[in-house]
């Protein structure tokens, strides 16, 4: 994932792109006009101007393209953002890295405990089973007297 300047940079890159694009097509599609004549109707026996459809299109893509950019700069560090506050919290989150080792080395330790109680009784149980297919009368392992 790219870093929050990047993802500015790129979304800067769209808007530019969109508006450079909504201009052309707005160009192409645009009926000619008379600077001598202007004519404040429209026939209405014209066929359809697709350009109104493009200019909502592109004004739809245009702004959402600028809500992007409002949100990424938004979530760029502040300017009070200062390298005693940035140690501090790098110091806030050490500690609660250090809190959460420790936590998982404990349950790892539980874990291994549990583990090893676990491949007893299996062992138990495979050693029962043995003596039973064997005929062997059945006797309890050390571990239950």
């Amino acid at each position: 994932m790219a870093d929050r300047l990047t993802q500015l940079q790129d979304a800067v890159n769209s808007l530019a792109d969109q508006f450079c694009n909504a201009i052309g097509v707005l160009q192409q599609f645009a009926p000619p006009a008379s600077f001598n004549n202007i004519q404040m109707a429209i026939n209405n026996d014209q066929p359809a101007n697709p350009t109104e459809e493009y200019a909502q299109l592109f004004a739809a893509l245009i702004a959402r393209t600028a809500k992007d950019v409002d949100v990424l700069i938004d979530s760029l560090p502040s300017e009070e953002s200062t390298a005693a506050l940035q140690a501090a919290s790098l110091r806030q989150l050490e500690e609660e890295n250090h809190d959460a080792a420790a936590r998982l080395e404990e349950v790892v330790y539980r874990g291994d405990m549990l583990l090893e109680k676990i491949q007893s009784a299996l062992a138990d149980i495979a050693q029962s089973q043995l003596r039973t297919r064997n005929g062997a009368p059945s006797q309890p392992s050390p571990a239950e007297s």
